[in-house]
């Protein structure tokens, strides 16, 4: 069985920092790009952040918005990707999703939402004094 499960999130000041996993089990975890994503009431769904595959040497990606800010990395012995997220500000409030792509692709940067095979349930990220 297929699963993505998210956790880190949670209520933090301004200016503060924190660590999102993403655990997946069910598939072949090295073969697959992994994505973060965030969806703000209101908003669409938009990405974040991703790494693309060991096979692929694990290059990360960051949107402008984020870039300095926030650093991705996978444990592939763990099946796990984290999500550092440092100097938060009140618009990064959001449900913070991580999503699994199959891809032998270099660059993992490009991918529309729908093109992800498999999402997790998503966690939530509220920054505020």
């Amino acid at each position: 069985q297929v699963q993505l499960m998210e956790s880190g999130g949670g209520l933090v000041q301004p200016g503060g920092s924190l660590r999102l996993a993403c655990v997946a089990s069910g598939f072949t975890f090295e073969k697959y790009i992994i994505g973060w994503f965030r969806q703000a009431p209101g908003k669409e769904r938009e990405a974040v952040s991703c790494i693309s595959s060991p096979e692929q040497e694990e290059i990360p990606y960051y949107e402008s918005f984020v870039r300095g800010r926030f650093t991705i990395s996978r444990d592939n012995a763990k099946n796990t990707v984290h999500l550092r997220m440092d100097n938060l500000k009140p618009e990064d409030t959001a449900i913070y999703y991580c999503a699994a792509l199959a891809s032998t692709y270099r660059y993992c940067a490009g991918y529309v939402p729908a093109r992800y095979n498999y999402w997790g349930q998503g966690t939530q990220v509220t920054v505020s004094s």
